[in-house]
């Protein structure tokens, strides 16, 4: 073989190898979640449809809110990345019992609702930097007299299926024997009418969603919510578990927001604001919990990371 066709032989073997190596590049840098993003030209975004204010429906039937609104910095930030100027944002209606396997098959690459970070769930999907940090407390009527979990033996208790709380709730009463009947709602708006309509006589669930509810309610002073918490809650938005290089992606958007200072803004907006087309202002500070996250950014699942 002469050197001009040993020169074209090894050209071609080596022509294979180039295709593999910008295939990555073009096709999202390795990351399957913006590979399809960038093929379908699409992000799907979960939402929730009452998970007043971070996820909710205007009046017009347009999902908005504090989740709603980090996720669109991200989606901003893959326009960036991808350069698709006219990418479309599919949005995904979920609820607390299908977020995390439409999570989990790919059908949301951006889950923006109120889904707390555990261990647990990390072995299924993965998380951006904590957003928030809530607790979970008990809501009752105030006529009901409850105030702490001793106060709810052999009593009707109300929570959300697919959440940490009745999850948590069913731990509380085997470990402390309380013998409670646990009631499952759809919905968080399904298990505070379970106690307005005494059916339950408290509702367990994390302490700005209560705040919400009893804020919407038409005789709000009519509800107390227990000073005493039964656990900590870091929300993050949820993707796909194995992506690094998307969930690098979503994090840097949201500790860029931390660094400027921005979240500070968009917190004010939802949590100290009227709340846009609601009427209420929940008139909730930011906690020293979140204040914490926000100056060291984590994405941990262990609820003591965050007392």
């Amino acid at each position: 073989m002469n050197r001009k066709a040993t020169t074209l032989l090894r050209w071609a073997m080596a022509l294979p190898c180039v295709v593999i190596m910008l295939a990555p590049s073009a096709w999202g840098q390795g990351s399957p979640t913006l590979s399809k993003v960038e093929q379908t030209g699409m992000i799907t975004l979960g939402y929730r449809v009452s998970s007043v204010p971070f996820s909710y429906l205007d009046e017009k039937l347009n999902p908005i809110g504090y989740s709603m609104d980090l996720c669109y910095r991200i989606v901003d930030a893959v326009k960036v990345k991808l350069k698709l100027r006219n990418l479309q944002v599919k949005l995904f209606p979920v609820t607390s019992a299908t977020r995390i396997p439409l999570v989990v098959n790919g059908t949301v690459d951006l889950e923006c609702g109120i889904t707390t970070n555990t261990l647990e769930r990390q072995k299924s999907e993965a998380f951006s930097v904590t957003t928030f940090v809530a607790v979970s407390r008990l809501l009752a009527k105030k006529s009901s007299n409850i105030q702490t979990l001793s106060d709810l033996q052999g009593e009707p208790v109300a929570s959300t299926v697919g959440t940490t709380s009745i999850r948590n709730l069913h731990e509380l009463n085997l470990a402390q024997k309380l013998d409670m009947k646990i009631l499952a709602g759809l919905d968080d708006a399904e298990s505070f009418q379970m106690v307005q309509t005494d059916r339950a006589v408290a509702y367990l669930m994390d302490d700005v969603l209560l705040r919400s509810l009893v804020a919407s309610a038409k005789n709000p002073a009519e509800f107390s919510i227990s000073n005493e918490s039964m656990s900590i809650e870091p929300y993050g938005i949820a993707l796909t578990k194995g992506d690094a290089a998307f969930k690098q992606l979503v994090d840097e958007v949201l500790v860029g927001l931390f660094r400027s200072g921005e979240i500070h803004t968009i917190y004010y907006k939802w949590f100290q604001s009227p709340v846009p087309h609601k009427g209420i202002n929940l008139q909730l500070p930011m906690s020293a919990a979140l204040k914490k996250a926000i100056a060291a950014p984590t994405d941990s699942g262990d609820p003591k990371h965050y007392e």
